[in-house]
């Protein structure tokens, strides 16, 4: 069955223009004032086609994902891609939740599978995970183009029109296996990958090279520190993740810049310099595009783009 783009990410995509996504991240409040400020300045940069907004990442609790991003792409206009997880439901809840996203006419999803409720705010929270990612994507194709549930149950009406991702993992070992639940997320209707953030230009290289036998588009992530310390934060505390040692130092050097402004220069110009000469790499390996997670700093976003572009 031939595939449709009903996204504009999807759209340019399938048009093998390079793209840019951001990440928009709501929080456990229903002011959404600040995710909204964020997702028009991603706007812009006229460069970010879509946003990613976030669900209950961390398994820390948050307002709904479906809501947010309905809101965010309704008042600001920029294309949302909404990330559902499985651990917080069953295929009931699910089922609900697409329908509910087609209504609302989100038209990108991120199939998740989602960290484990007690790593979280709420660990005594029962996870579900009645589905895995890979079923989730299967569920969704299954909507969009049969009208029917995965029990057979036919939807009512119009359809929804979803284009759905699915998340990649750089640092999945062995590599091998991460290709073949890949290939099986492919085989039942994912349309794009998205990776998690990588900063080591020879292990993207090394990942869109084993993938590329998988056959759909992908984005590699990167995440441009703000601060020697989120830098060294995201090296040790977040999984799958790895900060080469040299990027570290570079940022430890600027950390001792006294004169506030002049470090904040330096940072956003070591930034753009790092990950354009980065993305520029990527895209002669076949890239279909870049997910920038810089969530709240805006300054190195337009620069790596426009760079990127030359």
């Amino acid at each position: 069955m031939e595939k449709k783009a009903f996204s504009e990410l999807a759209k340019m995509v399938e048009a093998k223009k390079f793209v840019f996504t951001g990440e928009l991240e709501p929080h456990r409040s229903i002011d959404l004032t600040e995710v909204k400020d964020w997702a028009t300045t991603l706007k812009k940069t006229g460069g970010i086609t879509a946003a990613n907004v976030t669900d209950n990442p961390r398994s820390d609790s948050a307002i709904s994902s479906l809501v947010a991003a309905y809101l965010i792409q309704r008042d600001t206009g920029l294309e949302c891609v909404y990330q559902l997880r499985v651990t917080d439901r069953n295929r009931l809840a699910l089922v609900s939740d697409i329908l509910g996203a087609g209504a609302l006419g989100l038209h990108n999803i991120l199939a998740l599978a989602g960290d484990h409720t007690r790593v979280g705010t709420t660990p005594k929270a029962k996870p579900v995970f009645d589905l895995d990612s890979a079923n989730l994507v299967d569920l969704i194709h299954r909507m969009v183009y049969e009208g029917k549930d995965l029990d057979g149950n036919e939807i009512a009406g119009p359809r929804p029109e979803i284009n759905v991702g699915v998340a990649g993992g750089i640092m999945a070992e062995p590599l091998e296996m991460e290709v073949l639940k890949l290939k099986r997320k492919a085989k039942v209707g994912a349309d794009f990958i998205q990776t998690q953030a990588v900063f080591d230009i020879s292990l993207a290289v090394r990942y869109l090279k084993a993938v590329k036998e998988v056959g759909i588009p992908t984005l590699i992530g990167i995440f441009p520190p703000r601060s020697y310390g989120q830098a060294e934060f995201f090296g040790k505390f977040v999984p799958g993740v790895v900060v080469p040692k040299e990027f570290l130092d570079d940022f430890k050097k600027m950390s001792e810049i006294t004169d506030k402004a002049a470090r904040k220069e330096k940072i956003k110009e070591y930034n753009v310099n790092y990950f354009v000469d980065f993305i520029k790499e990527i895209r002669k390996e076949g890239a279909a595009g870049c997910h920038i997670m810089a969530v709240g700093y805006p300054d190195p976003i337009g620069p790596i783009i426009a760079g990127a572009g030359k």
